[in-house]
């Protein structure tokens, strides 16, 4: 999976062969094709890897924080999140560049985690109207849209060298989530 997470990380997926990827990890294709189907295989397990801890990241920050205000907590949880997926360019590219558009059987697997991803924000939308700081509306929109916003930045963020302060994405992206949320219902 290292071997993965270099090629596809560096030089892209497409660009990528299963004989490039057996020579950087010093193993023969028998070896690859006893763990992997194919190259698809290999970056959808790249792919749950980095969303999982990502999501995984995003809940662990909200511990002991259920009662904040909503902008601590889309705060806590964004930052959480892209420190996660960003922390390594490789990661980054990895998780919203190279799983866009390969195949039907990756765009269904990222379809299935960006479904998991907008039930937690709905989730956490609806827990900002019980607390009254937003009106009741459907939110699933809403999430959806925000992702895009988290996807698109952090890949601009990237592809400028990230001279950006990784702070300001992350204070820009709660300010759009808590506007999104607690805007006109």
């Amino acid at each position: 999976m290292e071997a993965g997470l270099e090629l596809f990380g560096s030089e892209g997926y497409a660009a990528t062969s299963i004989e490039r990827l057996c020579a950087t990890a010093s193993v023969s294709t028998r070896n690859f094709y006893e763990e992997f189907p194919g190259r698809e295989a290999l970056l959808i397990a790249l792919h749950e890897r980095i969303t999982q801890l990502a999501l995984q990241s995003a809940f662990a920050a909200l511990v002991g924080y259920e009662e904040k205000p909503l902008a601590e907590r889309i705060g806590r949880m964004v930052r959480a999140y892209i420190t996660t997926t960003s922390g390594d360019p490789k990661w980054t590219r990895l998780a919203y560049v190279e799983v866009v558009g390969v195949s039907a059987a990756v765009e269904q697997h990222r379809l299935m985690w960006r479904e998991r991803i907008v039930e937690f924000l709905v989730q956490e939308a609806n827990r900002a109207v019980d607390r009254g700081e937003a009106g009741a509306r459907d939110f699933h929109l809403t999430a959806v849209a925000f992702i895009g916003a988290v996807n698109e930045l952090v890949y601009y963020w990237s592809m400028h060298d990230r001279n950006t302060p990784l702070d300001d994405l992350c204070e820009e992206l709660t300010r759009l989530a808590v506007a999104a949320i607690t805007g006109p219902s």
